[in-house]
């Protein structure tokens, strides 16, 4: 039976991506995102979509719950977002970090809630968050991602130390300057490669994570970042 594997912010870039790979890999998918984009990738697919937001539960509830009525079943989860808030350190107001946290941390911790349940129950699954590099490189380019992403660090390493036992796995994928977005000269000159990455090689790596390959990978935060980050 083929497995079932749940994206959110599929619409359009990293998490399209890997949309794509999850399926050319045999899976059936269920998809979220804000835009109507989603139901065309969805027709492109043959997958199921839901149109809505991960910082809100109710959404995430109707796409866990459609997903499972849908298909019986749920083997994996990316948990993929948009981008918090930029700006000066200090300036950042108080709405800023809440709506970072709302964004780039509670999205998976809701998540969690709601699907483990089922994978505890089957013995098998796995969660995989798409963060970024600066999680483990602070940037005062990306304040609020910065410190709310090295906070899903934790979670996840807190995750799989409760629930490996159970067979449920969760990884984090740190990508580096990555297409979707511009990456000029300048930029590049910081990574050793000296291009951008793409969504599809970050797609790539997802899917290995949510694999059996993949299977004694747990609670890791995994770089693909062409050697930006040098740090230990």
């Amino acid at each position: 039976m083929s497995k079932v594997a749940i994206v959110t912010a599929a619409s359009r870039g990293m998490g399209a991506a890997c949309a794509r790979e999850l399926a050319a890999r045999g899976y059936r998918l269920a998809l979220l995102a804000r835009s109507d984009d989603v139901h065309d990738l969805a027709r492109e697919l043959d997958a199921l979509a839901v149109t809505g937001s991960v910082t809100e539960e109710a959404d995430l509830g109707r796409l866990v719950q459609a997903t499972l009525d849908h298909y019986g079943r749920l083997d994996a989860v990316i948990n993929n977002t948009g981008h918090a808030a930029k700006g000066d350190l200090l300036a950042l107001t108080d709405v800023d970090w809440h709506a970072g946290v709302d964004l780039l941390l509670l999205n998976v911790v809701r998540m969690a809630r709601l699907v483990t349940p089922t994978l505890q129950a089957q013995r098998s699954g796995v969660l995989v968050n798409i963060s970024s590099f600066a999680a483990v490189e602070p940037s005062l380019s990306f304040p609020v991602s910065s410190v709310v992403r090295a906070g899903l660090e934790a979670f996840t390493r807190l995750y799989a130390q409760r629930y490996a036992a159970d067979g449920v796995r969760m990884n984090t994928l740190l990508p580096g300057k990555i297409d979707t977005y511009p990456v000029d000269e300048e930029a590049l000159r910081d990574v050793p490669a000296r291009r951008a990455g793409t969504a599809v090689e970050i797609a790539r790596v997802a899917a290995f994570l949510v694999s059996d390959e993949a299977s004694y990978i747990n609670g890791q935060s995994l770089l693909v970042d062409g050697g930006l980050v040098r740090g230990l």
